[in-house]
């Protein structure tokens, strides 16, 4: 059976364990080791060059970490992937990875808070060009594209206001400038999202987030065609931000219920962000799923579900948040999403904590915003818990 023409379901499950491991074990064994030893010095030296399966040192790579990556191909339909300590490292790693000075970068404004500083601080200083262009102006995008760049860099959604890019569009005016296309793909997860069947050559995943799934470890992959990857991989294993084999056991095991959770998260996130945009003391909600959003007709295009992440802007500012978020009960206030526990938080706390008031105000999100990530909960306890917190702005 060709496991790649799987549901995503099965491929979570699956991917990279068709077969039994060692003594017949039905689960990945962790390879808690730190080095791997050879009788023979020449099958050694293969291994190390490359040329024979085999391990040297859990820096480079690591069987359980193996399954890892090999599952994550499977489920964004590339033909490799590697793996890091943290969803950042995945980022920059991939970033100084490609990029040299006097290379040119297209981006957009609306991305994650610890990405931007890369973009704003980080590549400046070693000689990167970065252009920001309002996301939601695609003739912009695409018109810097063609202007001559070496990397483009979207998320769609975006994070924290969930804003929507035309990928296929984006991936297209990226091969035609001879660019390296890359997305963040980490609200969306394999599961609603897959870029590189749109065109997008570098898929990236904060495997923190709807992945592992329990809030319980850290760790970042990217996907993508095997001669960047190795590229990526090369830079890494020198760099060192690898995944521990116990923590890539920890996500594998969290994936095998990725399907169930986001369809479970988009379901009701699509209620919650009706409930909430019709509520008198909410200004605004940003959600694809809603057909008041501007980017809903491209998300439909390009995704099978909208997500279970959703930003809203209350009436009465940051006090009213404060209020609000002091008063919810479901809800754990913290910095991070993709849960079975639902989460939120402003992004001055959570997405954007990196940036200045000033800053963020520059990027478009108000000191008024909420991004809420919802869990596996009932969707009509989370409401009625909103509509309790509500009650007391």
């Amino acid at each position: 059976m060709d496991i790649s023409k799987l549901k995503p379901g099965t491929k979570a499950v699956w991917g990279g364990e068709t077969k039994l491991f060692e003594s017949g074990s039905h689960t990945i064994p962790i390879f808690n080791t730190v080095t791997f030893a050879y009788n023979d010095l020449d099958d050694w030296y293969d291994s190390a060059l490359g040329k024979r399966e085999g391990h040297i040192y859990s820096r480079n790579t690591n069987p359980t970490v193996a399954v890892l990556e090999e599952k994550m191909a499977l489920l964004e339909r590339t033909e490799e992937a590697t793996s890091f300590s943290t969803g950042m490292a995945a980022i920059s790693n991939t970033l100084f990875a490609l990029l040299r000075p006097g290379n040119r970068v297209v981006t957009i404004k609306d991305t994650y808070g610890g990405t931007s500083r890369l973009f704003l601080e980080f590549m400046p200083e070693f000689g990167v060009e970065v252009t920001l262009c309002d996301t939601e102006d695609h003739d912009q995008l695409v018109g810097e594209i063609g202007k001559g760049c070496d990397l483009v860099y979207i998320e769609s959604p975006t994070n924290p206001t969930l804003k929507i890019i035309d990928i296929a569009r984006i991936a297209q005016a990226s091969k035609a400038a001879g660019a390296i296309s890359v997305i963040d793909n980490t609200f969306s997860s394999p599961v609603n999202q897959n870029p590189h069947e749109l065109g997008i050559d570098l898929v990236i995943h904060s495997a923190t987030k709807y992945l592992g799934g329990h809030s319980d470890t850290l760790c970042g992959l990217v996907c993508g065609s095997r001669e960047l990857i190795q590229k990526i991989f090369a830079f890494r294993e020198i760099n060192g931000a690898s995944l521990h084999a116990q923590t890539a056991y920890d996500v594998i095991r969290g994936m095998k219920t990725l399907e169930l959770r986001v369809l479970r998260q988009n379901e009701s996130a699509l209620k919650i962000a009706r409930y909430l945009n019709d509520h008198p003391k909410i200004e605004n909600v940003f959600y694809p799923g809603l057909e008041s959003h501007p980017g809903h007709d491209i998300a439909r295009k390009q995704m099978s579900g909208f997500g279970g992440i959703l930003s809203f802007e209350l009436r009465g500012g940051y006090e009213a948040v404060k209020t609000m978020l002091h008063n919810l009960e479901l809800v754990h206030l913290a910095a991070s999403l993709g849960s079975v526990t639902t989460l939120a938080g402003p992004p001055r706390t959570t997405s954007h904590v990196e940036l200045t008031e000033a800053q963020r105000a520059d990027l478009g999100i108000p000191e008024s915003l909420v991004r809420y990530s919802v869990g596996i909960e009932n969707a009509g306890d989370l409401i009625d818990d909103l509509e309790n917190a509500l009650n007391k702005v």
